[in-house]
């Protein structure tokens, strides 16, 4: 593997015998070896400096690997105060199903929308998500919303993700649109319900915000989940989740950005 730092561009000096050019327009360019200093070329700038080819040999090429961190978006800072990174645009069907709040539901779909995907929202209470569709995406109609059983076919790709984001209560119905390649759908619960086992059980990922004690402890039965972590659940602060995943887990603090408290407040469980 090599590299050289010089790269072909405008702006860079014509070389004597390159179609086009000529021994004496190219000999003009550089007083190279003669004391004086280079005269401006119109059209063609200084010229620049001269490096030697660097190359390493292939045995030593993993010396230049370089620490590269998770692809998706910053939800929030795990225990590390390092970035906790949720993939959610994927080639394959993906289920989020989140116990929590409304703030950090929306939270959740103004980064998705951020990193270019479409997002569909299916709610029965569209009055709280109308400020955050009106201002997301700068005038473009990247969050839309939809009355609960109406979201029509999103017809998702690599080039244009979607999520879809289900608001739709306690109980919400089978929905019409479900996950597919490139189209994931996160579920927002406000607590434990009777369809909760069946959604927690179908999830990709899990996200529980606090919850009372007794829903901790059903949790932590439904997500094979140590004591230690479970009686947690119902002590957790405003904006602080667990996910969980079938191998693993991790406590997640989301903080709002200026731009995001200034449109949804600060961060709270209760809505």
């Amino acid at each position: 593997m090599s590299h050289s730092s010089s790269s072909s561009s405008f702006g860079t000096p014509a070389r004597s015998g390159a179609p086009g050019t000529s021994g004496r327009s190219a000999s003009r360019g550089t007083s190279r070896g003669t004391g004086r200093a280079a005269k401006p070329r119109f059209g063609f700038g200084l010229v620049g400096p001269r490096r030697d080819r660097h190359s390493v040999p292939l045995d030593q090429l993993e010396a230049l690997s370089l620490p590269v961190g998770d692809d998706g978006m910053v939800i929030g800072v795990d225990a590390e105060n390092r970035p906790a990174v949720l993939g959610i645009n994927r080639p394959v069907p993906y289920d989020v199903t989140l116990i929590g709040g409304l703030w950090t539901a929306q939270v959740l779909a103004l980064r998705a929308a951020a990193t270019g995907a479409r997002v569909a929202v299916e709610t029965g209470r569209a009055q709280a998500w109308t400020a955050l569709a009106q201002a997301a995406g700068g005038g473009q109609p990247c969050i839309a919303l939809h009355d609960v059983g109406r979201v029509p076919p999103q017809g998702a790709s690599a080039g244009s993700p979607v999520v879809v984001v289900r608001d739709c209560g306690m109980r919400p119905p089978r929905g019409r649109v479900v996950s597919a390649p490139w189209q994931s759908v996160v579920t927002l619960l406000p607590y434990l319900s009777p369809v909760a086992p069946r959604l927690l059980e179908k999830s990709s990922l899990v996200g529980v915000q606090r919850v009372s004690p007794d829903e901790a402890a059903q949790i932590g039965r439904i997500m094979s989940l140590p004591r230690h972590e479970y009686e947690a659940l119902s002590t957790l602060a405003d904006g602080v989740t667990l996910w969980c995943t079938p191998s693993d887990r991790q406590f997640v603090m989301t903080q709002g950005t200026d731009a995001e408290t200034g449109l949804l407040g600060a961060a709270r469980r209760m809505d």
